[in-house]
């Protein structure tokens, strides 16, 4: 177990709210100073470019079986996921309450719930 698995349930649970308060803070900073900033500025297809990339690293390490990898990779995904929902006015506990609403359903009850696209 790595050292960061030492925190509390408690602390580890906020870790994703603690990371979007910080991009939130950081999303009128200058490019020059921080990452998320200089993602923001470049634009929504570039943040969401940049979850692609790192979704199919995270996919690699999965396929390779690299443990340690994976959970850089998935950290990354989750980092530029974030990213995205800043840029995209979502915030978390809005995605938190789509989760709880979808707690104790089947996914194939709730997938096949969804309305179907109209293409």
């Amino acid at each position: 177990m790595s050292q960061n698995n030492a925190s509390s349930p408690e602390t580890r649970k906020d870790v994703l709210e603690r990371l979007y308060h910080t991009v939130m803070a950081r999303k009128g900073a200058s490019p020059s100073v921080s990452h998320s900033a200089r993602l923001m500025a470049r634009g929504r297809s570039k943040i969401a470019q940049k979850f692609g990339e790192e979704a199919v690293e995270c996919v690699i390490e999965a396929i390779k079986g690299d443990r340690q990898g994976l959970i850089s990779e998935s950290a990354d995904v989750l980092y530029h996921l974030i990213v995205m929902w800043v840029d995209a006015g979502i915030d978390p506990t809005d995605v938190w309450a789509e989760l709880e609403r979808r707690e104790g359903t089947s996914g194939i009850e709730e997938k096949a719930s969804r309305p179907k696209p109209t293409f």
